[in-house]
């Protein structure tokens, strides 16, 4: 089960990557070009937060059941070593931070009253939300999902 859910964490990565750069380019030219707020700029946002979404599940319930995490915390030495405290602090922690940001401009996208309020809280939170994504992947395994 373990080698399953890592396999999924890994692919969904890609989906993160994929539609949360689309939502941000797509808020970024309508809010250049000042145009009104789309069915289809909507539906990239909800994509996003769907794959954010599965993904913090998946991840949490990995960091339960991982062998490193429980490494982590039995060593006596997380926060001396940095690839404990990467899995075990790091990567969590910064994740469910992106994750809430990214929902958090999702909702005030939603609430906003003109398309340009739309436009510009989508961008702004959902580009600082996957710069803290990119900062946290693990780059070394993203290529080979079975092995991290």
């Amino acid at each position: 089960m373990f080698s399953v859910l890592i396999f999924i964490h890994s692919i969904l990565r890609w989906g993160i990557l994929l539609f949360g750069v689309y939502a941000i380019v797509i808020s970024a030219q309508r809010l250049m070009a000042k145009k009104d707020f789309s069915k289809g700029e909507n539906l990239s946002h909800v994509l996003f937060v769907i794959f954010c979404h599965t993904q913090l599940l998946v991840g949490l319930i990995l960091y339960f059941i991982s062998p490193a995490v429980d490494q982590a915390f039995k060593s006596g030495a997380m926060m001396s070593n940095s690839e404990y405290r990467f899995v075990a602090v790091e990567h969590i922690a910064t994740m469910i931070i992106a994750i809430a940001l990214i929902q958090v401009g999702r909702t005030l996208s939603k609430k906003a009253t003109t398309d340009n309020g739309k436009h510009k809280k989508a961008l702004v939170f959902f580009t600082i939300g996957l710069l803290l994504i990119l900062s946290r992947i693990p780059w070394n395994k993203a290529l080979m999902p079975g092995l991290n």
